[in-house]
């Protein structure tokens, strides 16, 4: 019944206090102004203003309708102009979702920059154990996913950040210490230390053990890199993550490293993002930001390009 041209009809009315300037305000003839008011007056079965009054007198209901329009129409043009940011690439929303607690090490920095650059954009930031991150990106329910796991799904783009090289975690008194390189079968009586995701998900099954059709003695799982390492150091289990996300470890001689075969198993680590959204300039700048980022603070790693 009340439309929002009702709204600012009445407010119009209001500002200039006659039928002749609200009609010019509204781009309306005065004849088109007066019969859109008595039809809403007929509509509601209450006059909205006193005729013969200048400036003009509101009645209790036409009071009362000018505050739902104070209201209401600032809620559109908040509405109005957050929309014309989002189209200008100014604000909007950035929810990501990352595969790896060792993943804060370089993304931290490139939110924290983000943060800065981008104050309008609401910024999210989960980790992606407990769910498949992918289709919920698919879906619409994330804007970013940090992967090494791409799948094929529609209107999903993979930027390619870095190549880093999965290793293996031993106590510095584990047996196979001694070893060059480590061989599927050398894991058979060993206990697995991985984060709480499928076995599928993680490098080491996906290009190593499952293709050679071993399986560990054990697996364990532990969600901070932190007590992978303390279980590692204490003989408690090996451990597989991404090389630059030991290195504080191997520097102080907490634990050391080897390679998953000879050549080592070499993996790529991608922003994955809707098709649609590449273009937002700030979507853009995080893509930049983290991939400068990335080749400032990690060791290890190589251009995706080689």
């Amino acid at each position: 019944m009340i439309e929002v041209r009702h709204l600012k009809t009445l407010t119009a009315l209001r500002e200039t206090g006659s039928l002749v300037e609200a009609a010019e305000r509204v781009h309306l003839t005065q004849s088109a102004l007066s019969h859109q008011i008595k039809d809403l007056e007929e509509k509601l079965g209450c006059p909205l203003f006193i005729r013969k009054t200048k400036p003009v007198r509101f009645t209790s209901a036409g009071l009362r309708l000018l505050q739902l329009a104070d209201d209401v129409l600032l809620s559109f043009r908040t509405a109005q102009r957050d929309i014309q940011r989002f189209a200008e690439g100014e604000s909007g929303r950035l929810h990501i979702a990352i595969e790896c607690h060792s993943c804060y090490e370089w993304l931290m920095p490139t939110i924290d920059h983000f943060r800065e650059h981008w104050p309008d954009v609401e910024l999210d930031l989960s980790t992606a154990f407990s769910f498949m991150p992918l289709p919920a990106l698919a879906r619409g329910d994330l804007d970013l996913v940090v992967t090494s796991d791409p799948q094929d799904l529609p209107n999903i783009e993979y930027i390619p950040l870095f190549q880093y090289e999965s290793q293996v975690a031993l106590s510095r008194h584990h047996p196979l210490a001694k070893k060059e390189f480590l061989v599927p079968d050398d894991f058979v009586n060993e206990t697995l230390i991985t984060y709480p995701v499928e076995s599928e998900r993680l490098d080491i099954f996906k290009h190593f053990l499952t293709p050679a059709g071993v399986n560990p003695a054990r697996i364990r799982h532990s969600e901070l890199t932190l007590m992978m390492m303390q279980l590692v150091a204490s003989g408690r289990g090996v451990c597989c993550l991404p090389n630059w996300a030991m290195t504080e470890y191997t520097n102080r001689q907490y634990v050391l490293t080897k390679s998953l075969g000879e050549e080592g198993v070499w993996c790529k680590l991608y922003l994955a993002i809707r098709k649609d959204q590449k273009d937002n300039a700030y979507m853009e700048d995080l893509i930049n930001t983290a991939s400068k980022t990335c080749f400032k603070n990690l060791r290890g790693i190589l251009s995706p390009d080689l």
